[in-house]
């Protein structure tokens, strides 16, 4: 899948969270102020100023020249950073990699996700749009590269999208701050006469290494697609995570689990108040050494029973390498569910503990792992494969009956396998049949059953099923496919008996 990405650039970041946390600043000029080398300067700005001829880097004093009512307010990056974060975090609804480019943007790797939308010109329209309601005035663009995204939209048009492998000639006309070029380079480009990307971006490398270093071929192929470029993507805090720090640094198995009680307590404390249980969790302990160790674990119904929850993480606690020791233990409820509080009975038998089923089978899961459970509900089809199928959880229940009218083996084949038989006459059961190179000689047998597959879907011939006992007591369902009309039919084992 070819990658696109979408870069945000908003034009007044500062001036727009101010005026967010305080409204009454939205129809009034104010400034955003910073101490740059022992002056104030203008960091940013409301933007209404812009028409006024106010920039970013101005001095201060010389605003309030011109403007003496104007209101000044404290630059502040801290929350800034902290707000551009908690952007990055919603826009995670738009595409699940997001990265914060401080301190005025946001960087998206979209590939992939546009079509949700209607293509990428929709997609482009209802992201930015979304901003701009709450209040946020911002530039996008949409390229193949890092660069040429950010680079079009801090210089470009806004709302541009950039043709797939367009990104060498939109960049062409933009100036060499563009490519994200530091000031000293930008310096000596422009005393140079260098104006546009284009007027260098054809120099032999050998003469722009010399001149400008490494970093600028750098930034140029990265822009251009030659290079790769990396992005620190945000991670949404869990909402239902847990930490307890340690004293001492922990090494012994008690010490761990003593560590764990406490977590789970205080977890499912917390769970159960909002009618919530775990369903899947990770149990991370950070060792003093900087590296982390987790177990996790999986239940087949929400639980809020810290009791239960440890018994499944106490058997996966001997994996845990604690080494040097434990300075910092962290629980984290991936995935939470409902938690109901009614009882149903469970595979229509009276009187089940529903909950206590599901417990058990977490424990078991806990040994032998969770694939090697299944469930499985009746389905209304005819042909036995397509009869069942796998219930996801303990709760669903079945659509309709299973059906008990006609003896069905005990281990049914996930696909009915090919066997050579010698059959008398045709109807007739075989007198052998060869499955895998072993010869089974029939004893006793029943059949055939007809089974065809619904009129609606019919697409092959119809089945006849035979129940077979061969010399060893061992039982068979084996079914011809087709009749004897002219051609041979094909023979299949589908299943054993107990």
């Amino acid at each position: 899948m070819p990658k696109r990405f979408l870069s945000i650039y908003f034009t007044h970041f500062a001036a727009d969270r101010m005026a967010r946390h305080h409204p009454e600043l939205r129809d009034q000029p104010f400034l955003l102020s910073a101490h740059v080398r022992g002056r104030m300067v203008v960091k940013d700005f409301s933007p209404s100023l812009e028409q006024e001829g106010i920039r970013q880097g101005m001095v201060v004093a010389d605003v309030k020249a011109i403007y003496p009512s104007i209101k000044v307010f404290p630059d502040d990056p801290a929350e800034e950073e902290k707000h551009l974060k908690a952007l990055a975090e919603w826009s995670i609804r738009y595409t699940p990699l997001v990265a914060s480019d401080f301190p005025d943007g946001l960087l998206l790797d979209i590939s992939g996700c546009p079509h949700l939308w209607g293509g990428e010109r929709p997609y482009l329209e209802t992201i930015t749009g979304c901003f701009q309601h709450n209040g946020y005035d911002t530039r996008a663009a949409i390229a193949d590269t890092i660069g040429a995204a950010w680079a079009v939209a801090h210089f470009g048009q806004n709302m541009t999208i950039v043709e797939p492998d367009g990104q060498a000639q939109v960049l062409q006309s933009l100036p060499p701050a563009a490519i994200r070029l530091d000031a000293v380079t930008l310096d000596r480009l422009e005393k140079l006469g260098f104006k546009q990307v284009g007027q260098f971006s054809h120099i032999p490398r050998p003469n722009l290494r010399r001149r400008f270093g490494e970093a600028l071929l750098n930034r140029l192929d990265q822009a251009l697609g030659k290079a790769p470029e990396a992005l620190e993507y945000v991670k949404p805090t869990p909402l239902y995570r847990e930490q307890l720090p340690c004293i001492e640094p922990i090494r012994t198995a008690p010490g761990i689990g003593f560590a764990l009680k406490r977590l789970l307590e205080s977890l499912c404390e917390r769970l159960a108040k909002e009618g919530k249980g775990l369903r899947s969790g990770i149990f991370i302990c950070h060792r003093i050494d900087g590296k982390t160790v987790q177990i996790s674990i999986g239940t087949n119904r929400a639980s809020c029973n810290a009791e239960h929850l440890f018994k499944l993480f106490e058997l996966k606690i001997p994996t845990l390498e604690p080494a040097l020791g434990i300075e910092l233990f962290e629980l984290e409820a991936s995935l939470v569910e409902e938690v109901s509080e009614t009882q149903e009975s469970l595979w229509a038998t009276e009187n089940t503990d529903h909950k206590a089923i599901s417990e058990l089978l977490d424990r078991i899961a806990g040994k032998v792992g969770m694939n090697a459970i299944h469930r499985y509900l009746p389905q209304d089809r005819y042909w036995p494969e397509l009869s069942i199928r796998e219930a996801t959880t303990l709760n669903e229940k079945p659509e309709t009956d299973w059906c008990t009218e006609r003896l069905r083996p005990l281990h049914l084949l996930a696909h009915p396998e090919p066997v050579e038989v010698m059959v008398p006459l045709p109807d007739y059961p075989p007198v052998h049949f060869r499955y895998k190179g072993k010869l089974y000689n029939i004893v006793k047998a029943d059949g055939p059953e007809r089974i065809e597959q619904e009129w609606w879907i019919q697409t092959g011939p119809p089945r006849d099923y035979y129940q077979l006992e061969d010399e060893n007591g061992a039982r068979y369902w084996l079914f011809r496919l087709g009749l004897y009309d002219g051609e041979s039919p094909k023979w299949f084992l589908h299943g054993y008996f107990a």
